[in-house]
């Protein structure tokens, strides 16, 4: 979901403020590059409830102790294709990163390669990750849970799933990669939260109220939790595949017996890369195979001609270039939280209206 409110920032100058508030906090070097990239990555591409946006979310839960900047991420064990790494609570971002890292590595060796995360946090845009891997030839797959449940099981009345994200991304000859990022419910938290900032109903079929009937307003709906599925029980169960990878594979906290979250969310993350010439015995001929595919699905006849059929990452892509030539929108309310946070902590506040021209 898109916030285009506010003025245009550049983005050497959004990912400044980003790094900034990040070592404020004493977050390393290294894992505020890590982190900052991500989170620009996610503005960029548009994904604005999965970039900057997060910061006041993040500051909360380092204060409520629920996540730690200064982390001793390990491998805890890494056997031919597979691995597993504990986050020590810190943010998921550095983790899943270094995911990415052993995955492509481990691929390119055996073909297939899988790492698991656990006792990690939120990790921002699961489409990140993939992309990655998609930009060095490989097939890339991420999912993951989140500390909090919010969709509602099929004939339900409790949510006892996360909005648990699946992530896909292939390469594409003479284009950028084939990249699907999606929660497994209508809509994800972050959703909810931007259309709360730009007090805006929500539309029917996102949420519930109590008595099961459609949620409109975004605050309630954020108080409840009370998410609808992605289509119904096939986003029911799609989400409930997340947790079984995300979660029981790692041995991350599993959300339907969470209860109370206590204060370390223990988040798991799921990675896996493919290498196609493992299979096919050529990058480049699945490439052109995968670019064939979605150039024919792009040639669709539209059913209006104002609105041409796109494939998954098409709006991605385009929003990108725009916002690399034009700056990121930044909303006024996230400009006061984040004033807010770089009093508290110290930090550099970047984004006066006259460091951020329209």
């Amino acid at each position: 979901m898109r916030s285009e409110l506010g003025p245009r920032v550049a983005a050497a100058l959004w990912r400044r403020q980003i790094v900034e508030i990040l070592r404020a906090w004493r977050m390393s070097d290294a894992h505020a590059e890590v982190v900052a990239d991500v989170l620009l990555a996610a503005d960029l591409m548009g994904i604005d409830s999965h970039g900057m946006t997060l910061l006041p979310l993040y500051d909360q839960q380092i204060r409520d102790g629920g996540a730690t900047p200064t982390p001793n991420i390990s491998v805890v064990h890494d056997r031919a294709a597979v691995a597993l790494i504990d986050g020590d609570s810190g943010f998921g971002h550095v983790p899943a990163m270094l995911a990415v890292e052993l995955a492509a590595e481990r691929a390119e060796k055996f073909g297939i390669a899988a790492v698991a995360i656990r006792n990690s946090n939120h990790y921002g845009a699961a489409g990140v990750y993939v992309r990655r891997l998609a930009e060095q030839g490989l097939i890339g797959i991420s999912t993951s849970s989140v500390w909090r449940a919010a969709i509602v099981p099929t004939r339900g009345l409790e949510p006892k799933l996360g909005t648990n994200p699946i992530a896909f991304a292939a390469p594409s000859a003479g284009g950028k990669p084939f990249l699907l990022d999606m929660a497994t419910s209508n809509a994800a938290i972050g959703k909810l939260k931007l259309a709360q900032r730009a007090q805006v109903d929500i539309p029917e079929g996102w949420a519930l109220t109590r008595e099961g009937t459609p949620q409109r307003d975004p605050s309630l709906a954020l108080l409840d939790a009370l998410l609808v599925p992605l289509g119904g029980h096939k986003g029911y169960g799609l989400a409930t595949m997340v947790e079984v990878l995300s979660s029981a594979l790692s041995g991350a906290a599993l959300t339907p017996l969470r209860g109370t979250p206590g204060r370390r969310h223990d988040v798991g993350h799921f990675v896996m890369a493919l290498d196609p010439a493992m299979i096919r015995g050529s990058r480049a001929e699945f490439a052109v195979d995968v670019g064939r595919m979605t150039d024919a699905l792009r040639a669709t006849p539209p059913s209006n001609p104002e609105f041409p059929v796109l494939v998954a990452g098409d709006p991605e892509y385009a929003c990108e270039a725009e916002r690399l030539s034009h700056g990121i929108p930044l909303s006024a309310k996230l400009a006061v939280q984040l004033r807010d946070i770089a009093e508290r902590t110290n930090a550099a506040f970047l984004l006066e209206p006259e460091r951020a021209p329209t």
